[in-house]
């Protein structure tokens, strides 16, 4: 499984998608955080914040994790090895754990650059270090989690189809759905209390909670509920495929 794990690592950074991926992530964050003029951008706030990060971030990973998750299962189904993968003295679940861990270590390497600019911005607060910390840390957790979440779906989409590129497009409306369209669905108050549980089921609820530093278990749960259920359809998906 380790050497299966390092395998998807490198395929990821001995290619151009991997670097791709980082760089795009990396490039656009920062324009808008301290180039392009606007609401996200931190010197026009004139306020030591991660918030414009933590709000554009998930935006960003909506298009990049896709990019990174398309060809997981798909590529390998499109080109027969699937067979071979399966020949392996591996589980599934071991097959679909490293397919996870491989594509969510280049999210987090992806992740650890940015900490210079949360160390800028701790350097830009007037007094130094004005800045709430709980609340970045809390961020940071919602972010990865909310990743994960983002790289489950789209292994899923990745294991029903043998073309990339419909990957790509499921994996994004998918992703859509449970981080935008639950919560916006809510906002429109058209359903009573209903709304509540509506909103509720929605990532951006759970992923705005943690982001104000409060490390509620009920956040945590909904995601790591979420993660693992997409992963169990994928296993549903290539028991099918064994068959």
């Amino acid at each position: 499984m380790i050497s299966l794990l390092r395998k998807e690592i490198n395929s990821f950074l001995n290619s151009l998608v991997g670097y791709s991926v980082i760089a795009t992530f990396l490039v656009l964050t920062n324009l808008m955080l301290w180039v392009i003029p606007g609401s996200f951008n931190i010197q026009e706030l004139e306020m030591a914040s991660m918030e414009p990060f933590f709000f554009l971030a998930p935006w960003v990973f909506l298009l990049l994790v896709p990019a990174i998750t398309m060809k997981s299962f798909a590529e390998e189904i499109d080109s027969g090895t699937i067979e071979l993968l399966f020949t392996r003295p591996l589980t599934d679940v071991q097959i679909i754990t490293t397919k996870f861990l491989g594509a969510i270590s280049l999210v987090l390497i992806a992740l650890i650059p940015t900490l210079v600019t949360y160390y800028t911005v701790v350097a830009y607060g007037n007094p130094q270090g004005n800045i709430d910390h709980g609340a970045t840390i809390g961020s940071y957790i919602g972010l990865v989690l909310l990743a994960s979440v983002y790289v489950s779906i789209g292994i899923f989409a990745s294991s029903i189809t043998s073309s990339q590129i419909v990957a790509f497009v499921v994996t994004i409306v998918l992703c859509f759905i449970f981080f935008f369209a639950f919560y916006s669905l809510a906002s429109f108050e058209l359903l009573g209390s209903f709304d509540d549980v509506l909103l509720k089921l929605g990532v951006k609820f759970h992923y705005d909670h943690l982001s104000t530093g409060l490390i509620d278990t009920r956040d945590v749960v909904y995601f790591i509920t979420l993660i693992i259920a997409f992963l169990l359809m994928t296993k549903f998906r290539l028991g099918l495929r064994r068959c």
